[in-house]
């Protein structure tokens, strides 16, 4: 295991967000991931890259080692399981809810719901929880259009302002979870690099606790 530390991050938000908790490690990055075709960018520290890649996949490279650390949001490590994953941080950024919504005023259907999500697993284990059997659609987008079409009854999907559920016609029902971004860690790694990772971590927190105050 070589001493670069790698850092798997994704492009939008949740970058743009970490950025400054990076700079707090005093890791800056050299390429800008919104203009450079890299998916590995170098930093101002020969020792320390960053991978850039799908948030769904973050987890994934984190757990088999191909990143020492990682940022995903709760919702993306709630449909992974985590198992191979220490979760030692919550960022406090990228912040949402995983929510239940569907059409105003329209009254739970009898019978077997239909719902439409991509966080499949997270609303398969919702609905186990209030004993509800419901057939679970997988959708990889656009999540509103699906009670509208009669596709159907319901959705499960990241809610920040609601702007766009009240635009289809939809409200939020059922809070599930809150969401905000995480730094997972690889076990391996965490042995191996130890007081390198122990050293990241800590500069991390504090940077957490400096923005929050």
């Amino acid at each position: 295991m070589s001493d670069t530390l790698t850092i798997a991050l994704s492009k939008g938000r949740i970058f743009k967000e970490t950025l400054p908790l990076l700079a707090h490690a005093g890791i800056v990055p050299i390429d800008d991931p919104e203009t450079s075709r890299k998916l590995i960018l170098d930093t101002n520290h020969p020792d320390v890259k960053l991978v850039i890649i799908r948030a769904s996949d973050v987890p994934t490279y984190v757990e088999y080692g191909a990143a020492d650390l990682g940022v995903a949001g709760k919702d993306v490590l709630m449909e992974h399981g985590g198992d191979g994953l220490y979760e030692p941080l919550d960022l406090k950024i990228a912040r949402c809810k995983l929510m239940v919504a569907g059409p105003v005023g329209q009254p739970e259907p009898t019978g077997r719901m239909k719902i439409a999500t991509k966080f499949v697993h997270s609303t398969r284990r919702y609905y186990a929880s209030l004993g509800k059997q419901v057939e679970i659609i997988k959708l990889y987008g656009s999540m509103e259009l699906a009670p509208l079409v009669g596709l159907a009854d319901r959705i499960v999907d990241l809610v920040d302002t609601g702007n766009t559920l009240r635009a289809n016609g939809l409200e939020p029902l059922e809070h599930i979870a809150e969401v905000s971004s995480r730094l997972i860690v690889n076990k391996a790694s965490m042995k191996m690099k130890h007081a390198r990772m122990r050293a990241f971590i800590e500069q991390i927190a504090e940077a957490v606790d400096g923005r929050e105050k």
